[in-house]
């Protein structure tokens, strides 16, 4: 059955709707929990070396998306900043893994801390209505992030 020019519209909408306060909700997130002023990039390859382990340079940026000269230099700055640490290959002496260190470690799960501390305080000034709105949307946001 064709859409209709008015429910295409009203989709679009909602698109850009829904886009727009999940891209301002995650700056929210990272202003309130980014104390370092590291940048997306950079935040993004200690997660995964957080929820992965330890990672070769070309494995990682494979893994985000980028070349593997971008993510070396994101991986020296990490470095430099005492964030990953260099490790051997456990079987290719030849290669490098890039790991999180004690303190990489600690700051990931302090900022995840505070992100949740964060939400938490700002959902607390919801109403009863709003907040049973927004525990009721996220079964539907977990399915629209997996399909």
């Amino acid at each position: 059955m064709p859409t209709s020019r008015s429910s295409r519209a009203a989709m679009e909408t909602a698109v850009n709707e829904l886009t727009a306060a999940v891209g301002q909700l995650l700056r929210r997130l990272r202003s309130e929990t980014n104390p370092d002023d590291l940048n997306l990039s950079q935040l993004s390859a200690l997660a995964r070396l957080d929820q992965h382990g330890a990672m070769a340079t070309a494995d990682l940026a494979r893994a985000e998306s980028m070349k593997p000269q971008s993510m070396g230099a994101i991986l020296a700055t990490l470095e430099q900043e005492g964030l990953v640490e260099r490790r051997p290959h456990p079987t290719d002496g030849r290669q490098i893994l890039f790991g999180l260190t004690p303190e990489g470690a600690q700051m990931r799960r302090l900022r995840g801390i505070a992100k949740r501390e964060w939400l938490r305080a700002a959902m607390a000034k919801l109403d009863a209505a709003e907040l049973e709105t927004i525990m009721d949307a996220i079964p539907l946001i977990k399915r629209l992030g997996e399909s």
